[in-house]
């Protein structure tokens, strides 16, 4: 079948994103109520009780809501630093002795016929990661929550099949908008969110034209619009010299609802 994957939902609301292979079901991330993530499931036909695990990215509450709910009711495993562990424990609750996997950033973890790595990010969380996701010779990065990407992370995600690369907010609309001064600081600094023309300037660099697909996440709903966040990356991709409708697939994901499930 090779991998299957799903935006369940992105942005500041809540994140949940699915990764399916022939012997693996894993969330990354369960930023919703239990039910939610569960009807969010059940609308791509999966029970949460066929789930392997729960990846987490860092200990925000749209990142960490529903984690501990879902591993009580369905028996879970849970896997996050130890730093993060530390920081989620009071928002998700108590979780089982065997549900509760640490892993060590920058180390690759086998999980049934998949493996991780997490990779430092520049967050304002403890010790925030993204994640590489290896199945057969298919790469998969997620790459969203972080201020900045240096070259060491565009050198681990370079030649993936599949890119959720946050593109959280046009810079114009931020600094013009009615969020006050201490927030946009925070969302522009390195350790905020990726803009538009960041996220643009990553995938121009990253990318082979080679036929990946690349899902712009954590769109604001405040201080962005879904068509300017596609329209702002497409230029920068196209400046580099790869056709976007030949190359490339170039989609988006939505806060409130789910993306088709992409099969590489």
């Amino acid at each position: 079948m090779g991998i299957r994957f799903c935006s369940l939902s992105s942005g500041s609301s809540g994140n949940c994103q699915y990764i399916e292979t022939d012997n693996t079901r894993m969330l990354i991330d369960g930023g919703f109520s239990g039910k939610r993530i569960e009807c969010l499931l059940s609308s791509i036909g999966v029970s949460p009780s066929t789930l392997d695990g729960i990846l987490v990215t860092h200990e925000h509450i749209d990142h960490v809501k529903g984690v501990g709910i879902l591993s009580r009711r369905y028996d879970i495993p849970i896997y996050a630093n130890a730093n993060t562990w530390i920081a989620m424990n009071s928002t998700i609750g108590e979780v089982k002795e065997k549900n509760t996997k640490v892993f060590i950033t920058e180390k690759d973890q086998d999980i049934n016929d998949i493996t991780i790595h997490p990779f430092n990010i520049f967050h304002d969380a403890i010790e925030p990661v993204g994640y590489l996701i290896y199945y057969k010779n298919i790469k998969i990065s997620i790459v969203t929550d972080t201020g900045w990407v240096n070259d060491t992370i565009k050198d681990k995600i370079r030649g993936s099949s599949l890119y959720l690369m946050e593109s959280n907010h046009d810079i114009t609309m931020l600094k013009e908008g009615s969020y006050p001064w201490h927030l946009k600081k925070r969302i522009m600094s390195t350790k905020g969110h990726l803009s538009n023309e960041d996220a643009g300037r990553v995938l121009g660099e990253v990318l082979l034209g080679k036929g990946e697909i690349v899902l712009l996440g954590h769109l604001s709903q405040e201080n962005n619009v879904p068509s300017l966040a596609h329209e702002t990356v497409k230029n920068y991709i196209l400046n580099c010299g790869i056709n976007v409708h030949k190359d490339i697939t170039l989609n988006l994901t939505y806060r409130d609802k789910v993306t088709k499930v992409y099969t590489l």
